[in-house]
């Protein structure tokens, strides 16, 4: 009969299972991405506070992926190399920290496709209302569509952990590398009926409103486009539209490889691995993407370089 620790407060991760050849080179890696994450998205956000130039709603609304990215990896990829050097027994969190954690995971996830929605709303309004633009996409205006992306996120995903933490707890093993919802209620002994349902229809909500924003938003950008004889925006909505998409299809094909794997058992490895590089990979791309197709932050960039020779 398996032993029941009844709430304890002392939970232990798995971590990751590979063999002991492959621990240093992984680490390696996971580390050199977590510094260019960290330098990266930092100085994107840094680039756009010191220049006033950069200071419109599109570089804006940006620097909300810039400080997700940044949350998100600092809260997940720290303890995460900590454990990789750690015995398997040793590899212990407190469930408050695993809660915060989980908490922090799923509010990276949700809000990396609220951001991108709201990103596509600036992106409608500067293409298809361009004399517009000034007076719809105000700082107010800008503030508003930060405070709902984030709100809506944090709403969602205190839901989800809320429904979690009101359940009793009979096992003490973290089945991934870090907390999440998930792994969370599988510490229960209670049903967690409702916790499925819920998980499900949140993933279903957000991915359909994002995708449906996406598709309706495009659409009229497409249509504009094909009807404007103006080579000038046109050039432009492909430029910066198609940062853009790039973003959102990377984000929505890596969130859609795990949601995959981890309804697969005889790929949970494969699917821990790329739970941890859902983090990495978007963190490490969005900004060389948003940075080396925008001409005004490689023009800021190189002012700040002349400015220091």
């Amino acid at each position: 009969m398996e032993n029941y620790t009844f709430n304890s407060f002392t939970l232990q991760l798995e971590g990751l299972n590979i063999s002991k050849d492959s621990v240093y080179p992984v680490f390696i890696i996971i580390l050199f991405s977590y510094v260019f994450i960290m330098l990266a998205n930092g100085g994107i956000a840094f680039l756009v506070f010191i220049d006033k130039s950069l200071h419109q709603s599109m570089y804006l609304l940006f620097c909300n992926l810039t400080f997700n990215d940044i949350l998100g990896n600092s809260i997940m990829v720290p303890r995460l190399l900590s454990d990789m050097l750690l015995p398997p027994s040793e590899r212990l969190i407190s469930y408050y920290e695993c809660v915060v954690q989980a908490f922090t995971t799923h509010m990276f996830n949700t809000t990396s496709l609220t951001v991108l929605m709201i990103m596509a709303f600036d992106r409608y309004v500067a293409i298809c209302n361009p004399l517009r633009y000034a007076a719809i996409m105000t700082n107010k205006m800008v503030i508003k569509l930060t405070v709902s992306a984030w709100g809506v996120a944090l709403v969602l995903v205190g839901i989800l952990l809320g429904l979690t933490i009101r359940l009793n707890r009979c096992r003490t093993m973290i089945m991934n590398p870090y907390c999440d919802n998930a792994s969370l209620f599988k510490l229960s002994c209670d049903s967690v009926l409702i916790n499925n349902i819920y998980g499900l229809t949140f993933t279903a909500f957000l991915l359909t409103s994002s995708v449906g924003s996406m598709v309706l938003t495009y659409t009229k950008i497409a249509v504009v486009c094909l009807t404007s004889k103006n080579k000038s925006l046109n050039s432009k909505a492909m430029k910066t539209c198609s940062t853009h998409l790039v973003l959102y299809l990377i984000m929505v094909s890596s969130g859609m490889l795990v949601i995959s794997l981890h309804r697969v058992p005889q790929y949970a490895n494969i699917g821990k691995l790329a739970s941890i590089l859902f983090h990495i990979v978007p963190g490490s791309l969005n900004p060389v993407i948003y940075g080396v197709q925008s001409a005004e932050i490689c023009k800021s960039v190189s002012r700040l370089f002349r400015s220091n020779h």
